[in-house]
């Protein structure tokens, strides 16, 4: 099947989860978390959510990038990679909120606001798409293409930080289901584009 075709197929697939999601799911499953209160486990994804901050990966990529680039070149350039990929998504994925401007579902519990107001710039009116399942799964699709055999541990971790973000009620799934698929296309392009060719000399495997 053509490249672009597989795209187009998925883009579609995604966009009407994203509605299926917004229409069905979202309002009654961000009720029945919230409903569940502060608990152990409300704690325990608390800390998971932590690992979805984009600043670790961005600060952690460049300096890596800074500290190698003129003793392993090949390998410097996985560290901007990483920065690239998360700084694309992360980028991409507030540029949509700020346009969008998506209620997030505490002010739905507060006062039952639901859906997009266009142009808002106050972080409770951010929700879609969700920034921290962006950088989960950037991150996670750069360690799958540097460390093949990590690649299900890596998804596994990034889909408990997705998650997390349902779980603590901070998005609706079409937030998350959103900023998964941008992270995952993100890094896609970075490296098809930009970096696959310095990469090519990059051999984890053998270190």
């Amino acid at each position: 099947m053509d490249r672009a075709l597989q795209w187009s197929i998925t883009s579609v697939t995604i966009t009407c989860l994203c509605i299926l999601s917004y229409a069905f799911l979202d309002i009654q499953t961000a009720l029945w978390f919230h409903s569940l209160g502060k608990s152990r486990a409300y704690e325990l994804f608390e800390k998971i959510t932590l690992f979805g901050d984009s600043l670790f990966y961005l600060t952690g990529g460049l300096l890596f990038f800074v500290v190698l680039r003129k003793k392993k070149s090949s390998t410097a350039y996985s560290g901007l990679f990483l920065f690239s990929t998360v700084a694309a998504s992360g980028l991409t994925a507030d540029l949509i909120k700020y346009i969008g401007g998506r209620a997030r579902p505490k002010l739905y519990f507060r006062d039952h606001l639901f859906g997009f107001d266009f142009f808002h710039w106050e972080y409770a009116w951010t929700s879609f798409p969700s920034g921290h399942s962006a950088t989960a799964f950037s991150v996670a699709m750069f360690l799958s293409m540097l460390y093949p055999r990590w690649r299900f541990a890596a998804f596994f971790a990034a889909l408990l930080i997705a998650f997390s973000r349902i779980f603590l009620s901070q998005h609706y799934i079409s937030d998350v289901i959103a900023g998964s698929f941008l992270g995952i296309v993100s890094t896609i392009l970075l490296y098809n584009h930009f970096f696959k060719s310095r990469l090519d000399a990059f051999e984890p495997n053998k270190i």
